[in-house]
């Protein structure tokens, strides 16, 4: 298939199931468990697996394991390990881990800046600056994920401009590269790709990441929109695992092999062994314990064929 001229032929896919996802499962997946299965996601072509996130274990004790996570999983040459950090403790206990990749996150709404880290957005952009002086020289890739980037759950709609000023404070810092999060899934291609556009127009040396949830069933539209308008690099998760335990409504991400699936069929080259990865989903309802939202994993490829029915 013959892809317009500005729409890239090839993605990157960044895992965040093992932290996205389990950090607001039920149960405790165990320690042994998670490193095979990041171990197992490692082998199917990802470009990189947020394998967990270093935080307070009273705040998130399913991922109380960060640090025996990160230090056992298989390091494989291509694929970046990344993890979450919340403050400058969480950092140097990840750049003792050697992880590849810190994540930063801070919210575009006051509000939602409060409920999930107790701090605004210039609270969080002062913090990243002291984060960036403990990073200085470690060679590490540091990231921001801007939460709400397309919509407040309490305060509702946020200003392009809004984000645009966050974005460009975030890349004066030294911040390498930015995520912008759908965090509720409010977000609606048409928003999705003139944003896309904006922050590609102003900073093209700047990899930005596209992270969607499909809380209201738009997910995989809203990264197509997000291809269309240039972007190249995107966050999933494993059978759509995820959400955040500090934004109401705020269901899975934008399933993994799902998008895999739908970028491939276009004929984008998204990296990822699709077999390989449907048979590391098929064994997550074991893992977590209950069932998933994926489909291509329930339907099979569109390739799949049926016998005619018997007469």
């Amino acid at each position: 298939m013959n892809q317009p001229v500005h729409c890239p032929a090839k993605i990157e896919i960044n895992e965040v199931a093992p932290r996205d996802g389990l950090q607001i499962e039920a149960q405790f997946v165990p320690t042994e468990a998670k490193i095979r299965w990041i171990d197992a996601l490692s082998t199917t072509g990802l470009r990189r697996i947020e394998a967990t996130s270093f935080t307070s274990p009273k705040a998130i004790p399913n991922l109380r394991d960060a640090a025996e996570v990160v230090t056992a999983i298989q390091r494989r040459d291509g694929v970046d390990i990344t993890v979450l950090v919340p403050n400058v403790k969480g950092t140097e206990r990840a750049l003792a881990c050697q992880v590849d990749e810190i994540n930063l996150v801070m919210s575009a709404s006051n509000s939602h800046g409060l409920a999930n880290l107790r701090m605004t957005p210039e609270q969080s952009l002062a913090q990243f600056a002291t984060i960036l002086e403990v990073c200085q020289g470690s060679g590490v890739f540091i990231n921001a994920s801007l939460s709400t980037t397309f919509g407040c759950p309490f305060e509702g709609k946020v200003p392009e401009t809004r984000v645009l000023s966050l974005v460009e404070q975030l890349i004066g810092l030294g911040i390498q590269g930015v995520t912008l999060c759908d965090t509720t899934g409010m977000a609606n291609p048409a928003q999705v790709k003139q944003l896309c556009e904006a922050v590609l127009e102003r900073w093209p040396a700047t990899p930005f990441t596209l992270h969607f949830h499909n809380t209201r069933g738009m997910g995989l539209a809203n990264a197509l929109a997000a291809w269309q308008a240039g972007i190249t690099r995107f966050d999933a998760s494993l059978g759509g695992l995820g959400g955040c335990p500090f934004a109401p409504g705020a269901s899975g991400n934008v399933c993994t092999e799902d998008l895999v699936h739908m970028f491939e069929e276009m004929g984008v080259d998204t990296g990822v062994d699709l077999d390989a990865l449907l048979e590391v989903a098929a064994n997550l309802p074991e893992l977590i314990g209950h069932k998933v939202p994926g489909q291509v994993v329930k339907a099979g490829k569109s390739n799949r064929r049926y016998p005619m029915p018997a007469k």
